[in-house]
């Protein structure tokens, strides 16, 4: 008499509740994924048979297996939370220096700037170059922000202006600039220009008609005497013809002056009332980051203190061919496996058969804990089936012991 059989399915169910008990322990945690018990049944082979069956002698649990669904997505409204909708994988280098792979999006700053996850891992992606450019299909490494110091102050080279001026308007009249009718501030704007030490330097520009299709243009630094800076002309149809103005020599707060070109080549002359569409310069002045976001094609934006949003990098995911080879490691974190092979394809967010980013949200469990707890009573019955079959082959065995 064998106890075989049930010993097994003792042993198969209670890994089927084991595997249906950490489901139900993750309900709640950020992009797991539910695994499943799979079993198998297991016979015993004779030799010198031939057809037939043999006998059955109980089973086993042929593999656990990973349901890599898609999880609910949930708003959370942290700029750094972010949830893969479809295919992917965030990319982490590990603080030994390996790379796993996660769907959990709940990432933090720490303070040199560093994007990380909960168990201080890296996020990777490409890294933009000083003025904001991702490069395309460059190398992927930790993505981070200059938090520990500021970004440097960038000199201004040139001011360009998009503006529309009045064809109706009448010829000034008088002795420019100061004594026009009508006034040279009539028609003008301002802009901030900057030193290489990030200084401010007001600027103004004026504009005065002297003739049909004819306009002069001035500037002023920090409210001196306007000086010209050239004539723009317009054609009939009101549009400017190759302008042509005056560099502005600006004083340096620091000592010398500097040169600032004017680019009016967007300028219009058109009936009706005089407006400004653009006013623009190149230079900025230093700043410290004041926040991060990360938007829905993986653009790592850092904002900072002078108004300048410039892209950190762009967070690259990772799919495979068989994600069911991928090893769990704890810490919502899978390593690949030679099952899993290498990752079938990298890039940015929304290319080939990648997901897309949904920024300040989180994708949840994909648990249905529901499901579960059906699960885990059809387990318990079928633990309690088989002890029944162990106590009936003992009571079997304990009727043959007892003959006389």
């Amino acid at each position: 008499m064998s106890f075989q059989q049930g010993l097994s399915g003792l042993n198969a169910s209670s890994q089927n509740l084991d595997v249906i008990g950490h489901n139900i322990a993750n309900a709640n945690t950020t992009g797991m994924k539910a695994s499943r018990a799979e079993f198998a049944e297991l016979y015993s082979s004779s030799l010198g048979t031939s057809g037939g069956i043999n006998q059955g002698i109980g089973v086993e649990v042929a593999t656990v297996s990973q349901q890599f669904t898609q999880g609910n997505i949930s708003i959370t409204g942290n700029s750094l939370d972010v949830a893969i909708n479809g295919n992917g994988f965030f990319q982490i280098k590990t603080p030994d220096g390996s790379t796993t792979y996660t769907r959990d999006g709940a990432f933090k700053l720490n303070k040199a700037g560093e994007i990380i996850t909960n168990a201080s891992g890296h996020l990777m992606g490409l890294t933009a170059a000083a003025d904001g450019t991702i490069p395309t299909g460059g190398t992927v490494g930790p993505l981070s922000l200059p938090t520990g110091g500021e970004i440097p102050a960038i000199a201004s080279t040139a001011v360009t202006l998009g503006f529309n001026l009045d064809a109706e308007a009448a010829v000034a009249t008088g002795t420019p600039p100061s004594a026009l009718v009508p006034v040279l501030e009539t028609y003008g704007t301002s802009v901030i220009a900057y030193n290489a030490q990030g200084s401010e330097i007001p600027v103004s520009l004026y504009f005065t008609k002297t003739a049909a299709n004819t306009w002069d243009v001035y500037s002023s630094v920090n409210g001196a005497t306007p000086t010209s800076n050239g004539t723009l002309t317009f054609d009939v149809n009101g549009n400017v013809v190759s302008p042509s103005l005056t560099a502005m020599t600006l004083p340096d707060p620091v000592g010398g002056t500097f040169s600032v070109s004017l680019d009016a080549t967007l300028a219009t002359q058109f009936g009706s009332k005089f407006s400004i569409s653009k006013a623009t310069q190149d230079g900025q002045a230093p700043g410290t980051l004041t926040a991060i976001t990360i938007d829905n094609s993986g653009v790592v934006q850092g904002t900072y203190s002078n108004g300048k949003s410039i892209p950190a990098g762009q967070v690259q995911l990772a799919t495979f061919t068989n994600v069911q080879g991928l090893a769990p490691i704890g810490g919502n974190y899978w390593r690949e496996t030679p099952s899993s092979g290498a990752p079938s394809a990298k890039g940015v967010p929304g290319s080939g058969n990648l997901g897309v980013l949904r920024a300040g949200a989180l994708e949840d469990s994909n648990v249905d804990l529901t499901k579960e707890l059906v699960n885990m009573m059809t387990a318990q019955r079928a633990y309690q089936a088989n002890a029944q079959t162990i106590k009936t082959q003992d009571q079997v065995m304990s009727t043959l012991v007892n003959l006389r």
